[in-house]
C-alpha cells in the first residue's frame, strides 16, 4: 500500500507539473479574442466612401455591423480648407450614428473620420472621403491622434492575464478549504494564496477601468481625464466592473471565517452565488455580450471561466500543499474525490469552448469552409480522442489497484497530457482567428487576406496594413511610431508597390495623411504574388527612412 501511494504521489506529481506548463496556453484559451474576432464594422455610409455628390448633405450617416457608442470628440468632419465642416454633436441610435454637416460648405473632398466604442466594449476607428463636385486635394485632420499607445494595449493583455491568475488563486484554496482539507494541517498557507489571488482580482479589475480610457478615446497611460472616465462608467464595461468589485468586496467578508476554519452550508452556498455572479462579469465586459447569441454566450464563457479556475486552482492546491503534507490515509480520501472534480471541470472547460465556438461559427458552410472552423473540428476530434484515451488510463488505475502495474498508466496519462496540450493549443489559435461567421461573410469586405506588420528602421517604426491583401482594390494604412511607441510625426509619405517576380515595376500609392502619424491610400494589384511594399516616411528636413515588406496577394 506504502509502494502503491508513492507511486500516486509521483503520478500527480508528474501531473500537475505538466498542467502547470499548459498555463499559459489555458490563459490563451480563456482569454478574450482579439481585434478582429467580434467588433463592429462599418457597413455602409450615405454619402458613400469616394462618391462625388452634387450638392452638400445636411448630414453624414454611418452604419454599422453592431451598436456603437460615443467617444467625446472623436467623430470629425474635414472641410476641404482644413476647417471643421461638422456642427453639433453626432447622435447615435443603436448602429446607426447621424453627424450633422453645413450643407452649403465649398465644392471639393471631404474627410470624414471616426472612433467608437463597440458593443463588445472595443473601440473601432476608421475613415473615408466624399467629394461635392468635383474631387480636390483631401484635407488633413490636424486632431489628435486617436490610436491608443501600443503601451496601453499591452498593459490591457496583462491586467487581463494577472485577473485570470488572481481567479484561479482564489477559487483553488477556498474549494480545497471548504470541502478537501485535512483538520490536522495549517491553514496559513492556502490563506495567504486565496487573500494573493483576491488582491490580484482586485487590482486586475481597478487597472482595466483605467486602462479602459486611453485604449477607447487613444493615448498614453497617464492621459486619464474624467470626461474619459465618465464615458468608461457609463457604459456596460464599466458597470460590470464596478459589480465585481461589489461582489468582491462582499465575498471578502464571507471568505475570513472560510479559510479560518469549517463553515456551516449557508455560508458555502451564500459564497458560492456571490462567485457564480461575479463570474459573469468577465463574459458581460466582453465579445460575449456582442455575439448572435448574448444569453448563452454569457452563460458559456461563465461556465468556461469557472471551470478553468476549479481544474487549475485546485492543481495549484495539490502541488503546492496537499501532496508535500498529506498522509497516506488522507490523500487516500481526498484524491478520488478531487479526480471526479477535475474529471468534470475539464470536460465543463472544453464543452463550454465548443459550444462558444459553433455560436461563431453559425453555419455548416463556414464550419468547412473557413480557418476558424477547421481548427474547431480538430479541436472537436481530438476531444474524442481524449475522452477514449482518459477512460483507458481510468480502467489502468483501476488494474494497478489490485495487480501494482505503473508503467501503462503512465504512458496512457503522457498520452492524454499530449493530446489535451494539442487541443489548448488549437483553442489558442482559435480565439486569436477571426470567427467563421465572420469570416464567411464579413458585411465590410474584409477578406481572410487581411496582411498587417510592423516595420523597423533607426528612426520610426511602421505598422503596416494591407486590406484585403487579394487582387483587385485594396486599401493600405500606415501608422508611425518613435522608437518608444509614441506617435510619430511625419512630413511626407511615399508608398510604391511592385511585383519584381512577374516584371510588373513599382506602382505609385497615392496617400493621404490623416494624421500626423497615420496614413492611409488605395491601390489596385492586378495580379496575385508576393508584392513588395516600399515606404518611404520623412520625419523632418533631413531625416527620413525605407522600409520594404513583402504582402502575399491572393
Amino acid at each position: 500500500m506504502a509502494g502503491m501511494t508513492a507511486a500516486l504521489r509521483r503520478w500527480f506529481a508528474r501531473l500537475i507539473g505538466t498542467a502547470g506548463l499548459l498555463v499559459v496556453l489555458v490563459a490563451l484559451l480563456i482569454a478574450p479574442a482579439g481585434p478582429a474576432n467580434a467588433h463592429a464594422v462599418l457597413v455602409s455610409s450615405s454619402p458613400v466612401a469616394s462618391a462625388v455628390v452634387p450638392s452638400g448633405p445636411a448630414e453624414v450617416v454611418l452604419t454599422f455591423s453592431e451598436s456603437v457608442r460615443k467617444v467625446p470628440g472623436k467623430i470629425r468632419v474635414i472641410a476641404p480648407n482644413g476647417s471643421r465642416a461638422d456642427r453639433g454633436e453626432p447622435s447615435f441610435d443603436g448602429a446607426v450614428v447621424t453627424i450633422p454637416v453645413d450643407p452649403a460648405g465649398d465644392r471639393g473632398t471631404y474627410l470624414v473620420t471616426y472612433r467608437v466604442i463597440s458593443a463588445d466594449s472595443h473601440p473601432v476607428s476608421g475613415a473615408f472621403t466624399y467629394s461635392v463636385g468635383a474631387p480636390s486635394t483631401p484635407p488633413v485632420d490636424t486632431g489628435d491622434d486617436s490610436r491608443a499607445d501600443p503601451v496601453v494595449g499591452a498593459a490591457v493583455k496583462v491586467t487581463k492575464y494577472l485577473g485570470y491568475v488572481g481567479l484561479l488563486l482564489l477559487v483553488g484554496p477556498a474549494l480545497v478549504l471548504a470541502a478537501l482539507w485535512p483538520r490536522r494541517l495549517s491553514r496559513r498557507g492556502p490563506t495567504r494564496l486565496a487573500w494573493t489571488g483576491l488582491g490580484l482580482v482586485a487590482f486586475a479589475t481597478l487597472a482595466s477601468l483605467w486602462l479602459q480610457v486611453p485604449y477607447t478615446v487613444g493615448g498614453g497611460v497617464f492621459d486619464v481625464t474624467g470626461e474619459g472616465f465618465s464615458t468608461v462608467l457609463g457604459g456596460l464595461f464599466g458597470a460590470t466592473h464596478l459589480v465585481r468589485l461589489g461582489l468582491l468586496a462582499a465575498a471578502a467578508f464571507l471568505l475570513r471565517p472560510l479559510l479560518a476554519g469549517p463553515v456551516g452550508r449557508t455560508d458555502v452556498v451564500i459564497l458560492g452565488i456571490l462567485g457564480a455572479a461575479t463570474l459573469l462579469t468577465w463574459p458581460l465586459a466582453g465579445h460575449p455580450a456582442a455575439s448572435p447569441a448574448p444569453a448563452v454566450s454569457v452563460v458559456v464563457d461563465a461556465v468556461h471561466l469557472g471551470s478553468m479556475a476549479v481544474w487549475l486552482g485546485g492543481l495549484v492546491m495539490l502541488a503546492v500543499f496537499l501532496l508535500p503534507r498529506a498522509d497516506e490515509r488522507e490523500l487516500g480520501a481526498i484524491l478520488p474525490i478531487w479526480s471526479r472534480w477535475a474529471a468534470l471541470a475539464v470536460s465543463a472547460l472544453l464543452l463550454a469552448g465548443t459550444v462558444q465556438a459553433l455560436i461563431e461559427v453559425a453555419t455548416p458552410s463556414a464550419l468547412v469552409g473557413t480557418t476558424y472552423g477547421q481548427l474547431l473540428l480538430g479541436k472537436i476530434g481530438l476531444f474524442a480522442l481524449v475522452i477514449v484515451v482518459a477512460a483507458y488510463s481510468r480502467a489502468l488505475v483501476r488494474r494497478w489497484t489490485t495487480a501494482g502495474r505503473p508503467a501503462p498508466v503512465r504512458r496512457a496519462i503522457w498520452a492524454e497530457l499530449a493530446i489535451t496540450a494539442v487541443i489548448l493549443g488549437l483553442t489558442a489559435s482559435l480565439v486569436q482567428t477571426t470567427p467563421a461567421r465572420t469570416a464567411a461573410d464579413d458585411t465590410a469586405g474584409v477578406g481572410d487576406g487581411y496582411f498587417s506588420t510592423t516595420l523597423s528602421s533607426p528612426l520610426f517604426s511602421l505598422q503596416v496594413e494591407v486590406d484585403p491583401a487579394e487582387r483587385g482594390n485594396n486599401s493600405v494604412h500606415f501608422y508611425a511610431y518613435t522608437p518608444d511607441n509614441r506617435p510619430q510625426p511625419v512630413a511626407e509619405w511615399r508608398a510604391t508597390a511592385g511585383l519584381p517576380a512577374a516584371g510588373i515595376e513599382p506602382i505609385e500609392v497615392p496617400l493621404l495623411p490623416l494624421t500626423d502619424n497615420h496614413a492611409t491610400g488605395e491601390i489596385n494589384l492586378p495580379t496575385s504574388g508576393e508584392w513588395e511594399l516600399r515606404i518611404t516616411v520623412r520625419t523632418s528636413e533631413i531625416d527620413q527612412g525605407t522600409v520594404t515588406a513583402t504582402v502575399p496577394v491572393r
